[in-house]
């Protein structure tokens, strides 16, 4: 199964991004969380950056807001993942344009809810 980046990842069980760890997990995707401020989530180790990440990634699913991600544009570029999704919250049109430009699919929705609704 292909490799999903949770960008933002929390090891708090009320966040949406530790939702989207769990549920991706359960529908049986690999996930690498990323966050710098946490070595472990859910049982799975975390990358601390996406440079970090030396794997192929298939899905990169943004759970930062665009203060936070527009920073990050040049490593979501050299991680060149086939599509990332911006969740509710961090739709950001720097980042649609680049990471467009760039041959990068970008879906504004929401993971879980493109989850359950087989459309992951």
């Amino acid at each position: 199964m292909a490799i999903t980046a949770v960008l933002g990842a929390s090891p708090n069980p009320e966040r949406y991004a530790n939702k989207a760890i769990r549920l991706l997990s359960s529908y049986g995707h690999e996930v690498i969380p990323v966050n710098p401020a946490f070595k472990e989530i859910e049982g799975l180790p975390v990358a601390n950056s996406l440079e970090a990440i030396s794997q192929p990634v298939d899905t990169l699913t943004l759970y930062v807001g665009p203060d936070r991600g527009e920073p990050l544009l040049p490593q979501m570029l050299a991680l060149h993942p086939r599509r990332v999704i911006m969740n509710p919250g961090t739709e950001s049109a720097v980042l649609a344009k680049a990471l467009t430009e760039a041959g990068i699919e970008v879906v504004e929705g929401c993971t879980l809810v493109m989850l359950k609704t087989g459309q992951f």
